[in-house]
């Protein structure tokens, strides 16, 4: 029993400096301090981001996930001989617009990532008569055939359950099922870990100056030995990624906040953390008997005068006022991880009115335009997205090997008083 309980009981520093025993105590008691928050954030947060985190991990691959798991919608055929008969973003809109459910309108189109996926296309009802008012839908569309593959309730309005999987799941690592009130705990939650990662810091950081050992396992531990090694190596490894994570998870639910706080530093021209496009920006007057442009001349426009990147997403306007929204990534030529560029173009005239580079600007707004690349991982790449993914997994690990070091602890000294007595 001596080696588990001298492990529960704790692992002691030896002495830092012989000759000054006094700073050893001061250095104890602030340690203690932070075990203590450490400890009592982790048992009060603790579960609740790690179901944020785990369900965070799958979220990094949603897109892919939703063609493995829905490829009879996702999935087409791309054969060389298709690559011929890929027809217009217009022709596109059209064939969904002959499936589209009662009352909906077209809001956005999703670019496939590969040429062997198909569009998708999101409509949500708007029509205040019908009782699925406020539901969306995804429209499946072959760009090959343009034929529909199929419709996907995404959004049921103010309901989670019935939902595809990765909807559901999204919804649960936003918002944990508790819609904007969810996603305010969450947002209050990931500041609370951001001080549970921190403090964990401190107390892991070794006294003795010892940091291999305080990176490594203990070869031959104890059970008991070895759940303490395993808390404190992953939280240690797991730290440079969680915290940008944690960080940005805060923005993105509190991106008021957020902004309040980032202008204390730097102004800012980015107007929320959702949109680049400020809200004052709108299409002009159409002249005397001036149609909008079709989607298919949006896009020829932006290409013509932006041709570097990737065509990912397209806004439909939302009303006669508004304008088309197009987005591109991997335009290489303003940065390598925050290579996204925003159009803002006319519904009418069909003028690019504002062009937003993403990681350009003052100090505050390259700040927050690196938060979603980091948060998805894709500033980094596949790398990037593979250490999210790990990292959303280490802090179910955290906690039960943390919950586990304090029953242990508890049973320990209930032991030693125990022992004490008789």
């Amino acid at each position: 029993m001596k080696q588990p309980l001298d492990d529960a009981l704790a692992f002691k520093p030896m002495m830092i400096q012989k000759s000054n025993p006094g700073r050893l105590v001061r250095l104890k008691a602030r340690r203690k301090l932070w075990l203590n928050v450490h400890l009592y954030l982790g048992l009060i947060a603790g579960a609740i981001l790690a179901v944020v985190a785990l369900t965070g991990s799958v979220a990094v691959f949603f897109v892919e996930l939703q063609e493995v798991l829905n490829p009879e919608l996702a999935v087409v055929s791309a054969s060389p001989e298709n690559h011929k008969k890929l027809h217009t973003l217009g022709d596109i809109v059209a064939a969904a617009e002959t499936a589209k459910p009662q009352g909906s309108r077209f809001f956005k189109v999703y670019y496939p990532r590969k040429p062997d996926v198909a569009y998708k296309l999101l409509y949500f009802v708007r029509d205040a008569k019908q009782a699925n008012n406020g539901d969306g839908y995804y429209i499946f569309v072959d760009p090959y055939t343009v034929q529909v593959k199929g419709l996907q309730l995404w959004h049921p309005k103010d309901q989670y359950w019935g939902r595809p999987l990765i909807s559901f799941i999204m919804q649960l690592h936003w918002c944990l099922l508790l819609g904007e009130t969810g996603g305010i705990i969450n947002g209050i939650l990931a500041t609370l870990s951001i001080i549970s990662v921190l403090s964990g810091l401190i107390v892991w950081w070794p006294l003795t100056g010892k940091f291999k050992q305080a990176l490594t396992f203990k070869r031959h531990a104890s059970t008991v030995r070895f759940n303490f090694d395993l808390h404190k190596t992953i939280g240690f490894y797991s730290t440079i990624v969680l915290l940008p994570v944690l960080f940005s998870g805060i923005y993105f639910n509190l991106p008021d906040q957020v902004n309040a706080l980032v202008k204390l530093f730097s102004p800012l021209d980015r107007p929320n953390a959702f949109s680049t496009i400020p809200a004052e920006i709108h299409s002009r007057p159409p002249q005397a008997g001036q149609q909008p442009i079709s989607v298919t001349e949006v896009e020829a426009i932006v290409q013509k005068h932006y041709p570097a990147g990737r065509l990912w997403m397209l806004n439909a306007p939302k009303d006669r006022d508004d304008v088309y929204t197009v987005m591109k990534n991997d335009v290489t030529e303003i940065s390598r991880f925050t290579g996204y560029r925003d159009f803002a173009v006319d519904q009418y005239s069909g003028e690019i009115l504002k062009v937003y580079d993403r990681g350009t600007g003052s100090g505050g707004d390259v700040f927050l335009d690196w938060q979603w690349p980091l948060h998805s991982g894709k500033a980094f790449g596949w790398t990037g997205r593979i250490l999210v993914f790990l990292a959303g997994l280490a802090c179910p690990v955290l906690y039960m090997t943390g919950v586990i070091r304090w029953l242990q602890k508890r049973k320990a000294r209930k032991f030693k008083m125990a022992r004490d007595i008789c």
